[in-house]
């Protein structure tokens, strides 16, 4: 299962059932669980972990340094969990340091060509990113959440879960859980409807959401009074844990 050409470094742990196609490089600390699919002229470079039936296309670079003036060679770290796609020329970098030392991918994620996920971000789980997004270092990105192509998301930023970004948006401020943005900069265009009907939610919580986005962006009432209320008024529901959590826990405030 492993190409003659292919390039292990000795320290590497590959699990059976693992195949690694021709050109590809694997580095040091470097683990990889059966089932996963590592095609040709890919690059996995050092301290990473990647799980179960993951596939990774010709010329991904994953674990790569992280592309921080402060980084000086430390050793940080990259984990990817299972059923994630990487597409050609998609490159995720280990995290720094300074931060959380860690770069985290979740489960059952497309990463579509050219996409680029910098150092200690976290992103969970089912995310597409489309062709030539990008997320800046120390970006977290919720479950469920859609960028479209040539998305670019400023450091620091939070995604919310289930959230939507159009093509070309460039966000730097958090995007609430189930909310659209498009442009530059991003703002707010309405609720992610698709995106809750796939989740299915009850009538309860899609109206509570309407609601939710009409006092917090078509009422003109400041952020922290529209926080108070939709909290106020929704923290009973369960269903809108996500929303309530993406407006409550936010250091660069929230599109508007």
């Amino acid at each position: 299962m492993i190409h003659s050409s292919a390039q292990i470094d000795s320290s590497a742990e590959i699990d059976d059932g693992v195949s690694i196609g021709p050109y590809t490089v694997i580095g040091p600390n470097v683990k990889i669980k059966s089932g996963t699919v590592i095609e040709g002229n890919a690059f996995v470079h050092k301290n990473t972990l990647i799980g179960k039936d993951n596939l990774i296309y010709p010329f991904a670079s994953v674990g790569g340094d992280p592309q921080d003036l402060k980084y000086k060679g430390e050793d940080t770290f990259l984990e990817i969990g299972d059923n994630n796609e990487i597409r050609e020329g998609s490159t995720i970098n280990r995290g720094t340091v300074q931060e959380n030392g860690k770069t985290i991918i979740g489960n059952n994620n497309l990463f579509m060509a050219y996409t680029h996920v910098a150092h200690d971000c976290t992103l969970e789980d089912d995310i597409v990113m489309t062709n030539n997004a990008g997320v800046a270092g120390v970006v977290n990105v919720g479950k469920g959440a859609r960028l479209s192509g040539f998305t670019l998301v400023h450091q620091f930023c939070n995604i919310g879960s289930y959230s939507f970004s159009a093509l070309g948006t460039i966000i730097t401020k958090d995007v609430p859980a189930y909310v659209r943005v498009s442009g530059n900069p991003a703002i707010p265009r309405g609720l992610n409807t698709v995106g809750i009907q796939r989740q299915d939610l009850s009538k309860e919580a899609s109206d509570a959401l309407k609601e939710s986005y009409k006092i917090l962006y078509l009422r003109k009432n400041k952020l922290k009074d529209a926080k108070k209320e939709i909290i106020s008024k929704f923290k009973d529901i369960k269903e809108m844990d996500p929303f309530i959590k993406s407006i409550s826990n936010t250091d660069r405030s929230i599109v508007r």
